[in-house]
């Protein structure tokens, strides 16, 4: 396999998982949030990855979340399951798994907390990205798992090669390496970073890269039409959108992917809430974000994008409508 054998691209949704109060999986809200992603146009959905805090499930949960994506989605747009587990037949059996019941592809960091070395990450990624036949996507994830897979001479090089990679999602948070990935691979995998912004979309149009699987997808209304601009040509178009995206984006999350106002999730299922999506609850150990001053903060944030607050009397404003 290689970049030609799927056609990933544009921009996807790193979907969270909907809990209830009570914490268990809320599958209503999960199949509601899935159809509001494709009803934006998104381009993809990745399930089970950090956004969807599979490190506070059990087993029989993330199979689950992936049957109900896989059932709702219904071929509509590429589910891809991330199996991202602390030893190689974790991974593996979550890979078999996501086969057996359809999902388009499997992604993976390397194992949080064990802190491999070079041998010992190709290792991982050989063997989980070989136990099925389905596509794999590589996930470099420092901040989650504390190794940098650039911090390896060579190693995008020897995992683009491997038989079923077929795409590298680089959350290295540095930009530099972001570009040495695209240079280094664009031509043999599918490249997924941060590109909804003037630097990546001269990049996206000169040397190369896919597209971005952004946590929750609150930039939807702005990334959708970005990607749709540049697969179309219309560079000024693109930069319009571009630039409505950044300036959300960079209120609410900052360059080393924290968040400015609490953690990723709790802000992310705070601010779906706030705009009226079923993002529903976290689970333990992360907490709620509560805080009327950080909530307001937020609000003001979501306001300013031009997106609707559901407290608010502005009237709904759908993708379509939504002008750079």
């Amino acid at each position: 396999m290689n970049r030609d054998s799927v056609d990933w691209q544009g921009y996807w949704t790193a979907a969270p998982t909907p809990f209830g109060p009570d914490g268990a999986l809320d599958e209503s809200a999960w199949s509601d949030l899935l159809e509001l992603y494709v009803g934006q146009g998104l381009y993809g959905v990745l399930v089970n990855g950090s956004t969807g805090e599979w490190f506070s499930q059990s087993v029989a949960e993330r199979k689950r979340v992936v049957e109900v994506a896989v059932e709702q989605v219904d071929g509509r747009i590429p589910v891809v399951v991330g199996v991202s587990a602390f030893t190689i037949e974790q991974a593996a059996s979550l890979a078999r798994h996501a086969a057996q019941v359809g999902a388009s592809g499997v992604l993976a960091t390397v194992p949080p907390y064990v802190h491999p070395d070079a041998d010992e990450t190709y290792q991982f990624y050989e063997a989980v990205s070989e136990a099925t036949e389905l596509p794999f996507m590589v996930y470099n994830w420092p901040r989650g798992v504390t190794v940098d897979l650039h911090e390896f001479p060579g190693m995008m090089a020897r995992l683009a090669a491997l038989p079923n990679v077929v795409a590298i999602k680089d959350s290295s948070g540095d930009w530099r390496r972001l570009l040495a990935t695209v240079e280094g691979v664009a031509d043999e995998v599918r490249v997924f970073g941060s590109f909804v912004h003037r630097r990546g979309l001269a990049v996206l149009t000169g040397l190369g890269g896919d597209g971005d699987i952004d946590g929750g997808c609150l930039g939807a209304p702005f990334a959708v039409p970005f990607y749709r601009a540049v697969h179309a040509g219309d560079i000024d178009e693109a930069r319009g959108w571009a630039d409505r995206y950044a300036s959300l984006s960079s209120a609410l999350i900052r360059p080393d992917y924290s968040g400015v106002f609490a953690s990723p999730v709790p802000q992310l299922k705070a601010a779906m809430r706030l705009l009226g999506q079923p993002g529903g609850e976290v689970r333990e150990p992360l907490a709620p974000l509560v805080d009327p001053a950080r909530l307001a903060g937020i609000t003001e944030v979501l306001k300013r994008a031009g997106l609707t607050v559901v407290d608010s009397v502005a009237p709904d404003t759908t993708v379509g409508e939504l002008r750079p």
